[in-house]
């Protein structure tokens, strides 16, 4: 009897002393989580999600390691997150393309149901560009340009299925503007090619924008938003130019892969929503064109699906459909 109760306090001091080093592997996060980024380094959902994640970095101590995984219209980067282990230490920093390419595309490897929306960040307009040389002063003139010729415009999108590229195709069904799309990897190497005249126009975030309309290296045509940016406000809106009703613009969420616990996405959620409430962090964004929503888990997933049904039913009418 003696050695067994022996043996039984050795068990239990082990024990005792193990259960400090299962709490610390059991709390989250024990590593860097990994942030999928759908597009180039360098363009805006980069520059956003670098930004959003520094400042919860520094607020929250956890190390976020930004992974830009850019191709197929972001389906690249929403595969691998879909197909991440459920742990919740891989996390997409994800554009309209979520909610976009399921219905976009013939086929992907994912659906939405694969994804969890944590962090609705914010929303911001893109720009319509067009290279100063082609000679249009209103987007009347551009659509009357388009139809003189088959393929008379040349149009750069940031890839198939950016907001660039659906941007564009809502201003096709609502115009009747005629063009050759040529899809580029991001945004920065669709302006280069603009601006060097290989493409005739463009949309863009309208941050990056800026600096090469007031170099007169691009043309203005108008915002894409329903209201002028506060850092663009000598800009038309595309309605203010005569489109009415026209609106689109592209948005920031983080979401993660579907079971992820519960647990994790509150964490991770709070933490951001901290981090987003911050004014420095709020002027850094909105230097940039966008203007923080800061919208949880609930108004996430329920924008989140709001928006597949309305990109569904926009790419149904304009008879999109990609390989």
């Amino acid at each position: 009897m003696k050695y067994l109760f022996k043996s039984l306090r050795a068990v239990m001091l082990a024990a005792a002393a193990l259960a400090p080093a299962a709490q610390a592997a059991d709390k989250y996060p024990s590593r860097p989580i990994r942030v999928v980024v759908m597009f180039p380094a360098g363009g805006s959902a980069d520059i956003v999600g670098r930004l959003v994640t520094q400042k919860v970095g520094e607020m929250s101590g956890y190390n976020f390691v930004v992974e830009n995984r850019p191709g197929a219209g972001g389906n690249l980067a929403l595969e691998a997150t879909a197909t991440a282990p459920a742990d919740g230490y891989t996390v997409v920093f994800a554009t309209p393309g979520i909610a976009i390419n399921p219905s976009l595309y013939a086929k992907v490897p994912y659906t939405l149901s694969d994804f969890k929306a944590i962090s609705l960040v914010g929303e911001a307009p893109l720009m319509l560009l067009a290279r100063p040389s082609l000679g249009v002063e209103s987007i009347d003139d551009l659509v009357r340009m388009s139809k003189k010729a088959p393929d008379a415009i040349r149009f750069g999108s940031s890839g198939n299925g950016s907001s660039s590229h659906l941007a564009a195709e809502v201003l096709r069904t609502m115009t009747g503007l005629q063009y050759l799309h040529v899809p580029y990897k991001g945004g920065g190497p669709a302006m280069t090619d603009v601006v060097g005249g290989q493409t005739d126009i463009t949309v863009q975030p309208i941050a990056e924008s800026l600096p090469l309309i007031r170099d007169k290296r691009l043309q203005a045509m108008g915002q894409t938003g329903r209201v002028r940016s506060p850092i663009a406000p000598d800009i038309p809106t595309i309605e203010e130019g005569g489109v009415k009703g026209y609106a689109s613009t592209t948005w920031y969420m983080l979401a993660a892969p579907a079971k992820v616990p519960q647990d994790v996405v509150d964490t991770l959620a709070a933490k951001f929503s901290e981090a987003l409430r911050q004014p420095d962090l709020q002027k850094k964004l909105e230097s940039i064109g966008v203007t923080t929503i800061n919208g949880g888990p609930g108004q996430a997933g329920e924008f989140l699906a709001s928006e597949a049904a309305r990109w569904e039913k926009l790419i149904k009418a304009a008879n999109i459909r990609l390989e």
